[in-house]
C-alpha cells in the first residue's frame, strides 16, 4: 500500500506530533508499505528553521525507508497574528507542490494541527481519488480560542469554516481520546466516521531504567536527589510558573530538585520567575537528544504533567504516554474534568492536583518524597498501563487496519461503478 502522511511536524523535531508521525511512518515501512511524508522545514519548538535547512524552498530526503518531502514555511520566533496567518498560508501553498508531483497514494493521512492544510489534502484526495484520514491531535479553533491564542473574530470564523470543511471532506477521523469523540458528535459528525486510536509510545525504547549510575543524574549533580521532572513545550497552555512557585515552597528541603527541560526562550522566562520567587532548587536545561530521552526520564523520581485551568477538557498531552512508559510516578496539575486527568486516573500511576495551585502541587510532591513505597507502586502501575494500552504496535495495527478498510471500500465502490457502466 502507498500511504502519504501530510504532517506539518516531522523528524528531526524532538517533541509533540513530530516523533509520533516519524514512528508511524517508519513503522508502516517496516510492515512493507511505501510511505512518503509531506512536511515543513523543521522549525519546532524554536520557531525558526533549523540551520542546515535554511535557504531552500524544497528538499527531498530519505530516512529509514521513508521519503520526506520538505517545503519552505514563513516562520518567526515571536509571531504576531499576521505571522501566524502567513505560516499556515505558506504551508498550504508550498506543500501542495511536492504532494502533487509525487506518486499517487492509496490513502492520505493528514494531521491537525495544522488545520488549514485540510484544503490541499482534500484537493489532493479528490484529484487522486483516494480516501483521507484526518488525525486530530487537537481541535481547532476551539482550543486556540480557549487559551487566548486566537482572538480575531474574522479568523475564528474562518477557522470554524475550515474545521467543518475538514470533517466533511475526511473519509475517517482518528481521534486520540474519548473527549474528542464527544466534542465531534456534539458538532454533528457521524459516529461511524470517528475512530479512536490513542497516541502511543515505543515501550521498548522508553522503559524503566535504574536511577543508579544514571548518566543524566551524574552530569547534572543529581545523585542522591529526589528529582521532579518536567520535559516538553513551555507555552501558554502549561503555566509552568506554577511549578517554579511550587519549587520555592519546598526550597527548604535540599534533597528535592525540580528539573525543567524545554526550549531556550521559555527557559529564559522561567529563569526570571525563579529569581523573583527564590526558587534556587530549580534546574533549567535545554532539550536533550532523543537518544538520551530514556536516561533522562529514568533520572526522575516523579514526572510532571502541567496544564492551565482554561485548557479545554479534551486536551491530551502526548507526554503522558511517555511518562507512564518510563515507569515513574506522575503528578498532574490539570483540570479535574479533563481528558488528561481521566487518563492518569485510569492508569493508577499518578496523583491529580488542581491546576495553577503551587501549594497543592508542592504538597503532592512532598507526600511522594516522604513515601518512597508509594512512588514505587505508582511507577509500577504506570509502566503496566502503558504496556497494556499505549504500546506502539497496537496503534500501528489499528492504523494499518484502517488504511486497509478504506482501500477495500474504495475498491468495492469502483467495482460497483464499473458494473453499472457495463450494464
Amino acid at each position: 500500500m502507498r500511504i502519504l502522511i501530510y504532517s506539518y511536524n516531522y523528524y528531526p523535531e524532538p517533541i509533540g506530533i513530530a516523533p509520533l508521525m516519524t514512528e508511524l511512518a517508519e513503522g508502516l515501512v517496516k510492515r512493507g508499505h511505501q510511505v512518503r511524508v509531506v512536511t515543513a522545514m523543521p522549525n519546532y519548538p524554536e520557531r525558526q528553521i533549523y540551520q542546515e535547512y535554511r535557504g531552500r524552498w524544497y528538499l527531498n530526503e530519505y530516512k529509514n525507508g521513508v521519503q520526506i518531502q520538505r517545503s519552505y514555511v514563513w516562520i518567526r520566533p515571536q509571531p504576531n497574528l499576521l505571522d501566524r496567518v502567513l505560516l499556515d498560508a505558506s504551508f498550504v501553498v508550498t506543500s501542495f507542490v511536492p504532494a502533487l508531483v509525487g506518486w499517487r497514494p492509496d490513502v492520505i493521512l493528514s494531521t491537525s494541527p495544522s488545520l488549514p492544510s485540510c484544503v490541499p489534502v482534500a484537493l489532493l484526495g479528490w484529484l487522486r481519488a483516494c480516501p483521507v484520514i484526518l488525525n486530530l491531535q487537537d481541535i481547532l479553533p476551539e482550543a486556540a480560542v480557549h487559551v487566548g491564542l486566537l482572538k480575531n473574530k474574522l479568523l475564528i470564523k474562518l477557522f470554524t469554516v475550515l474545521e467543518k470543511f475538514a470533517y466533511h471532506t475526511a473519509s475517517k477521523i482518528s481521534v486520540i481520546a474519548d473527549g474528542f469523540v464527544d466534542n465531534l458528535r456534539a458538532k454533528g459528525v457521524e459516529a461511524d466516521k470517528i475512530v479512536q486510536i490513542p497516541n502511543w509510545v515505543d515501550v521498548n525504547f522508553i522503559r524503566p531504567l535504574p536511577k543508579e549510575n544514571n548518566p543524566f543524574r551524574a552530569a547534572h549533580n543529581l545523585n542522591g536527589k529526589f528529582v521532579v521532572l518536567y520535559s516538553g513545550n513551555i507555552a501558554l497552555t502549561q503555566g509552568l510558573e506554577s511549578v517554579v512557585k511550587a519549587a520555592s515552597v519546598l526550597r527548604h528541603i535540599p534533597d528535592i530538585v525540580f528539573v525543567i527541560v524545554g526550549e531556550a526562550k521559555g527557559l529564559q522566562r522561567l529563569q526570571q520567575e525563579c529569581l523573583d520567587c527564590g526558587a534556587n532548587n530549580v534546574l533549567l536545561l535545554p532539550f536533550q537528544p532523543r537518544k538520551s530521552l530514556p536516561q533522562m526520564l529514568a533520572a526522575a523520581d516523579v514526572g510532571l504533567v502541567v496544564q492551565k485551568k482554561n485548557v479545554v477538557s479534551f486536551n491530551m498531552p502526548s507526554k503522558i504516554q511517555v511518562l507512564l512508559a518510563s515507569g515513574r510516578a506522575l503528578v498532574a496539575s490539570v483540570p479535574d474534568n479533563g481528558t488528561a486527568a481521566k487518563a492518569i486516573r485510569q492508569s493508577g500511576g499518578g496523583v491529580i492536583v488542581s491546576p495553577e495551585d503551587p501549594q497543592a502541587l508542592a504538597m503532592a510532591v512532598l507526600d511522594l518524597y516522604q513515601n518512597p513505597e508509594k512512588v514505587k507502586t505508582l511507577g509500577y502501575k504506570s509502566r503496566k498501563y502503558a504496556v497494556e494500552n499505549y504500546a506502539f504496535e497496537q496503534a500501528l495495527n489499528q492504523y494499518e487496519s484502517l488504511c486497509y478498510s478504506l482501500t477495500a471500500e474504495r475498491g468495492a465502490i469502483q467495482s460497483t461503478r464499473v458494473r453499472k457502466q457495463e450494464v
